[in-house]
C-alpha cells in the first residue's frame, strides 16, 4: 500500500479495532496507539518527502490514481508537496494530543473516540486529495462527525451550537459543490474528456466569465469553514459546546480546510477570477481580523475569547492569501500551522482549568499561577506567542503576512495591510488582561487553594503543542523553504 493511502486505512482501522472495546481503559490505549502510529507516520512522511524532493521536481510526490467512478472521471487520485506534509504533521500532534487530554472521558469513550478518528480521517484524506470530488468527499466525513462530538458530549447548549454549526458548514458546501461543479464542466482541454483532477484542470484556461462566477461560489464554500467574516458566528458557539478535545482539533485542524481549499482550488484553478474578486475578499478579511480581536476583548468567558481570536488569527490567513504574492502565501501556511497549535494548546489549558474550577468565566478566577504553576507558565507562553512575541511561530508567521501584503504598491492595500496590523495591539490587550485577572494576584476563591496536580496525560498533551511553537520560532527556515518551494508553482499559476 502506498504511504499515503495508509493515513486512511489505519485511522479506519483504529476505529475498527476500537468497535471491540468495551471499558474507557481498553478505548483509549486503542485510541492512544492508533494516534502515535499516525504521528509516526507523518514524521517517516517528513523525512521522505524530503528524500524524495531531492531527485523529484514534480509538482506533487507519491502520487497515487485508481478510477473510482468511470463514467465522470472521478478517481481517488492523492500526492503531496511541502505544505500538504506540514498540515498532516499539525493534524497528527494535534490528534494524540486530543487523545491524551479526553483520558477520563467517562461518557461513551468508544463512541468518542471513534468519531474523534473519523473527523482526522476525513482531514487527512481532505489533505492528500487532488481529485475535486474525493476531496468534497473527505471534506464532508471531516465536517458530519463535529455534530455528534458536540451534541452528544458538549456541554451548555449543546443542541443549538451543534445544530448552528451543522446547517452553517452545510450551507457553505451546498455552495461549494456548486462551485466544484463550475469547475468540472469548464475542464474539458480542447475537446477532451471532463476531468475533477486538480493538476489537470490548472493546464485548462477556464473561461474569464465563468471565473468570475464561480471563484467566489468556491471561495465562500471553504472559507466559511476558515471563519470569514460575516459568516463565522458558527465558530465561537461550536467552540464553546465543545469538550476539549474536539475543540482542539476544530480550531487547531478543522478551520485549516478552509485556507487550504481556498489556495489549492480556488486561487490555483481560477486565477482571473482570483485577480477579480480578490479586492472585495481582503475588505471581508481585514475586517474579520480587527472584528475578532475586538470581539475576544469583549468576552469574560476563556472559550469564547480563544474562539474569536481564532476568528481574528485565521483571518489573516485569508488576507494573506488574497494579497498574491510568495512572502504573503509562506506567512499564510505558517500561520495556519502556528494558529493550530496555539489554539489547540489553549484549549487544553482551558479546558485543564475549567476541571479543577467548574468555571471559564475570567472575573472568577485569580491567583491561579500559585496554585496550579505548570498549566499557568504554558499559558503565559502561548499567550506571548498568539500576540506574536519573537522567539515563537506566531511572529515568523505574522512578519511573513505583513511584509507580504507591503509588497503591493498600491494604496488601498497598504491601508488594508495597516488595518489589519493594529489587531496586534488588540491582541495584546486581551491576552495580557486575561493573564493579570486569571493568574495573577492572590486567589480569589478558597476552594482553588487545594487542586488535582497535572498529570503524565495531560503534560503529555500540552508539550505536543507547546514543542512546535517554540520550535518553529527558533528554528523556522527548514519549514519555510520546504513550503517556499512548494508554493513556487502556484504563484506561476496565479500570476
Amino acid at each position: 500500500m502506498d504511504i499515503l493511502s495508509l493515513f486512511i486505512v489505519v485511522p479506519l482501522l483504529t476505529v475498527l479495532a476500537l468497535l471491540f472495546a468495551n471499558d474507557l481503559k481498553r478505548a483509549r490505549i486503542i485510541a492512544m496507539i492508533g494516534s502515535i502510529i499516525q504521528l509516526a507516520m507523518s514524521v517517516n512522511l517528513l523525512f521522505a518527502y524530503f528524500k524524495e524532493r531531492a531527485v523529484n521536481d514534480d509538482i506533487m510526490v507519491f502520487t497515487r490514481d485508481l478510477v473510482w467512478f468511470k463514467d465522470f472521471n472521478i478517481h481517488y487520485s492523492v500526492g503531496v508537496d511541502g505544505i500538504s506534509v506540514a498540515l498532516l504533521l499539525l493534524t497528527s500532534l494535534v490528534v494524540l494530543a486530543g487523545v491524551f487530554i479526553s483520558w477520563k472521558m467517562k461518557e461513551l469513550p468508544k463512541e468518542f473516540f471513534i468519531s474523534l478518528l473519523i473527523l482526522s480521517t476525513g482531514v487527512y484524506g481532505f489533505f492528500i486529495s487532488l481529485d475535486l470530488f474525493t476531496m468534497f468527499v473527505f471534506f464532508e466525513i471531516a465536517v458530519i462527525p463535529m455534530f455528534l462530538l458536540i451534541g452528544i458530549w458538549g456541554s451548555g447548549p449543546r443542541e443549538y451550537a451543534a445544530m448552528k454549526l451543522t446547517l452553517m458548514l452545510m450551507a457553505a458546501s451546498a455552495i461549494l459543490l456548486v462551485g466544484i461543479l463550475g469547475i468540472y464542466f469548464n475542464s474539458a482541454a480542447e475537446g477532451g474528456p471532463l476531468t475533477f483532477n486538480i493538476l489537470e484542470i490548472a493546464k485548462v484556461n477556464i473561461p474569464l466569465e465563468a471565473q468570475k462566477l464561480f471563484f467566489p461560489l468556491t471561495f465562500i464554500g471553504f472559507a466559511v469553514i476558515g471563519a470569514l467574516f460575516p459568516f463565522h458566528t458558527w465558530s465561537p458557539d461550536g467552540h464553546a459546546s465543545a469538550p476539549t478535545a474536539v475543540s482542539m482539533l476544530h480550531a487547531g485542524v478543522l478551520m485549516k480546510l478552509g485556507g487550504y481549499g481556498v489556495f489549492r482550488v480556488a486561487m490555483y484553478l481560477l486565477p482571473e477570477g482570483t485577480l477579480h474578486w480578490s479586492w472585495f475578499f481582503i475588505v471581508l478579511a481585514a475586517f474579520g481580523v480587527i472584528y475578532g480581536a475586538f470581539a475576544a476583548i469583549r468576552q469574560t468567558d476563556l472559550k469564547y475569547i480563544n474562539a474569536y481570536s481564532s476568528v481574528s488569527h485565521l483571518g489573516l490567513v485569508l488576507f494573506a492569501l488574497l494579497m498574491l504574492n510568495k512572502t504573503a502565501w509562506n506567512g499564510a501556511i505558517l500561520q495556519s500551522l502556528s494558529h493550530g497549535f496555539m489554539t489547540a494548546l489553549f484549549f487544553a489549558l482551558i479546558g485543564m482549568i475549567y476541571g479543577r474550577t467548574n468555571t471559564r468565566d475570567v472575573t472568577k478566577l485569580g491567583g491561579l499561577l500559585k496554585v496550579i504553576p505548570f498549566i499557568s507558565a504554558t499559558y503565559v507562553i502561548a499567550g506571548l506567542a498568539s500576540l506574536g512575541l519573537p522567539g515563537f511561530s506566531g511572529f515568523v508567521a505574522e512578519m511573513n503576512i505583513f511584509v507580504g501584503a507591503f509588497e503591493h504598491a498600491e494604496l488601498p492595500y497598504r491601508i488594508a495591510t495597516i488595518f489589519a496590523i493594529s489587531a496586534i495591539v488588540v491582541t495584546a490587550v486581551y491576552i495580557l488582561r486575561v493573564v493579570g485577572i486569571m493568574l495573577m494576584g492572590p486567589v480569589k476563591n478558597d476552594s482553588f487553594l487545594v487542586m488535582e496536580k497535572v498529570t503524565w496525560y495531560e503534560k503529555t498533551g500540552i508539550l505536543l503543542m507547546l514543542l512546535p511553537i517554540i520550535g518553529i520560532g527558533v528554528a523556522p527556515l527548514w519549514l519555510s523553504e520546504m513550503i517556499l518551494k512548494s508554493i513556487q508553482p502556484f504563484i506561476q499559476g496565479v500570476l
